[in-house]
């Protein structure tokens, strides 16, 4: 259920029985010559929406931008500071929060929101206790990378082994292969080497890896490959999902 589609009095009564809201974030960023600029926000959303349809739970509006400072050398990036990407985030949580809702599941699609992310966490709590917002003590926020859950690690591995890579990645531009199959691209791609350590802003960046990959052949992506991505994750998140939002008798008024 998407939150955007729905009226103030219909999330109220979503209210009375659940607390818990799936927050999807992304980033807008080049993916390598085959990769869409918005893959890490259409992957993450589709998993969101997938988990949100078998939970019944609150699905927010994708977060579409993150922090992809290390990738501007490329047209069509767009990114946030970690400040600006943190402060967004603490806000829009207050703001979710004065709602009523206690729990914020977050399906991430790109690897560095982690810090800023696990920063506003932080400095969410510490803002509500400093004012001594009621409730604030029963605020919990979680952190999952769709790419990294178990099962989907290993279908990667067993689909692409080392050409999976670390970035615009096989199992990622074949999730919006699935999702767009009009935007699929097709090209001779040379192999793009090793990965070699840190990179130290934009420019390092693109010297290293001028066509934008991270050791990753995206030639290998294949939408139907999309499809057991997309199940798997969702399937992967279920149980994490179900122990997440489950209350106390005391938060919610009734059994869990």
């Amino acid at each position: 259920m998407r939150l955007a589609h729905r009226t103030w009095s219909e999330v109220a009564s979503y209210l009375e029985e659940a607390r818990v809201l799936i927050i999807p974030i992304g980033s807008t960023e080049q993916h390598g010559p085959l990769g869409l600029i918005g893959t890490d926000a259409l992957c993450a959303e589709a998993v969101a929406l997938e988990l949100g349809e078998a939970t019944g739970a609150l699905v927010a509006p994708t977060l579409n931008y993150g922090m992809a400072q290390h990738h501007l050398g490329f047209p069509g990036t767009a990114s946030l500071r970690p400040s600006t990407l943190i402060r967004v985030v603490v806000d829009c949580l207050e703001g979710l929060h004065r709602s009523g809702f206690e729990r914020f599941f977050f399906v991430n699609g790109h690897g560095g929101n982690e810090a800023p992310l696990r920063s506003a966490f932080a400095e969410l709590h510490a803002e509500l206790a400093r004012v001594g917002r009621p409730g604030a003590d029963r605020i919990r926020c979680t952190l999952h990378n769709w790419w990294q859950l178990p099962e989907v690690r290993t279908l990667a591995a067993e689909l692409y082994g080392d050409g999976e890579g670390y970035h615009a990645t096989p199992s990622e531009v074949a999730l919006t292969q699935h999702l767009l199959p009009a935007c699929i691209h097709r090209a001779d791609l040379a192999p793009t080497g090793p990965c070699d350590g840190a990179v130290h802003g934009a420019e390092d960046f693109r010297a290293r890896y001028p066509d934008g990959r991270m050791g990753s052949d995206s030639g290998l992506a294949r939408p139907e490959h999309g499809a057991r991505f997309l199940a798997t994750a969702v399937s992967d998140l279920m149980p994490l999902f179900s122990a997440f939002s489950a209350f106390s008798a005391e938060q919610t008024g009734s059994a869990t």
